[in-house]
């Protein structure tokens, strides 16, 4: 199966919408498993409702389960409600069973109770033990469908046991070895496999080193295992070492998706991204709480430029520079925050250590403002042909970046320690505390140097 491009998807729409409207069940069906399953899915979301009803009488629930697992678990729930309850609950039957408990988490309680009993009781059972795990673990994430054999096996029997439970498993690259009391004690490939001798034992070819997950370890740290060692599945285990299931590159994929939108979200100071079908007030309720903080944040910014009042009487030109240094400080601040964040989230901070990156920072801040703090002089000198205005800028804008570029290092280093999430010190928030700092900077040093300005 080929992945459309999007003329070609454009076209191959057309044939199977024609074969939809005149019910040419057959032609419908080898156009459309023709394609890839992402292309199928994309082409599914954009049908009429009137279309899709067509489509679920053409196609098995094993072919439809095929096309929601491409689908955004977010997504889903419409498609659902208009399936019939029966052809609903055996889609998600046959979907792997870590997708069908993502979209079953999506759904409203009633009905998720009711697909669980229409299911067959064994596709039921899995489904509902997975539903027990807390949201963003392993236990979340990880699918059962998977393929183990015992240690003392031989490769010949581990063969034949494969090619049995292949059909029904998510992956067969990596086969898990448990013992007699099914704990997980080795993996072998299945390469080793394939290339071992038949009557040697598997506990003789199996690797008694790998690595596993505990059943409730974050999902944002599993997504760094993979990361860091390349995996293509992990087991998951629970504290008595005992295989309960596996995660798989494809679900991690998802979850790093997942992560980054919650963090961009944060740092953009937004509870949770808005959604396209979000309406005007359920948009601004999500904002609304950040927006209020910040509201009061900068009212105290008001103040302290009202507390300089007398300092601007005397130099008024003064206020033509407020935008350049607050806007300079939130800008250094943003950057700070965001190389922290991001270092804090890929585990960089903690390789590298806490400290060095705070020295890296101040000397950063130190490089930045000493060059944009020399230029500002330099440039409100020939502008306004006084030295000791542009001199004032100048140190302001030095001290200010130094501060602001620490601050946005620092904030999120605190946050961890007090166990939140550091990406809500998000830009604006940074930004709010940088104008503060530097209002203050930039009208102490006025007032404390003010005889040479007047």
């Amino acid at each position: 199966m080929e992945h459309l491009e999007v003329d070609e998807r454009e076209e191959m729409w057309e044939k199977v919408q024609e074969a939809l409207l005149n019910d040419q069940i057959d032609q419908f069906r080898a156009e459309f498993l023709e394609m890839h399953p992402y292309d199928q899915a994309s082409l599914f979301e954009e049908m009429d409702v009137e279309v899709r009803k067509k489509v679920y009488m053409y196609l098995s629930p094993e072919e439809i389960s095929e096309v929601m697992e491409h689908i955004d678990h977010e997504d889903v729930e419409p498609f659902f409600a208009e399936m019939d309850p029966r052809l609903a609950s055996q889609v998600l039957a046959d979907m792997s069973t870590d997708d069908a408990v993502d979209i079953l988490n999506m759904l409203d309680k009633n009905k998720v109770a009711s697909f669980l009993t229409i299911m067959d009781d064994d596709d039921s059972d899995e489904i509902k033990d997975l539903l027990h795990y807390e949201e963003k673990t392993a236990g979340s994430i990880m699918t059962t469908e998977f393929v183990v054999v015992k240690a003392n096996m031989t490769v010949r029997e581990a063969m034949l046991h494969l090619r049995r439970e292949a059909p029904d498993a998510e992956t067969i690259y990596y086969t898990y070895v448990i013992d007699e009391d099914k704990h997980l004690v080795g993996v072998i490939s299945l390469r080793d496999l394939i290339i071992a001798e038949d009557d040697w034992l598997i506990s003789e070819v199996m690797n008694e080193r790998l690595v596993s997950v505990p059943v409730g370890e974050d999902q944002e740290e599993i997504a760094r295992m993979f990361r860091d060692y390349d995996f293509l599945a992990l087991p998951v285990v629970d504290f008595q070492n005992h295989l309960l299931g596996i995660i798989t590159v494809d679900d991690v994929l998802d979850v790093m998706e997942e992560e980054a939108s919650d963090d961009y979200s944060k740092l953009a100071a937004i509870s949770d991204v808005d959604s396209p079908d979000d309406n005007a007030l359920a948009s601004a309720k999500k904002r609304l709480p950040w927006l209020i903080i910040l509201l009061f944040l900068g009212s105290l910014t008001a103040s302290l430029i009202g507390r300089f009042e007398e300092t601007l009487d005397q130099v008024a030109i003064l206020a033509i520079f407020i935008p350049l240094i607050a806007g300079m400080a939130g800008n250094t601040g943003t950057q700070a925050l965001a190389v922290a964040v991001r270092g804090m989230a890929t585990g960089e901070i903690d390789k590298q250590g806490k400290g060095k990156m705070i020295f890296r920072e101040a000397a950063t801040g130190f490089i930045t403002g000493a060059s944009c703090g020399l230029l500002a002089t330099v440039t409100i000198y020939f502008w306004k042909s006084d030295i000791f205005l542009g001199l004032l800028v100048g140190l302001s804008i030095f001290a200010t970046l130094i501060v602001a570029t620490l601050a946005g290092s620092l904030v999120p280093l605190v946050m961890d320690k007090l166990n939140i999430d550091p990406a809500v010190a998000s830009g604006p928030f940074i930004t709010t505390i940088n104008d503060i700092i530097s209002i203050l900077i930039y009208f102490g040093m006025a007032t404390a140097f003010m005889n040479l300005l007047i």
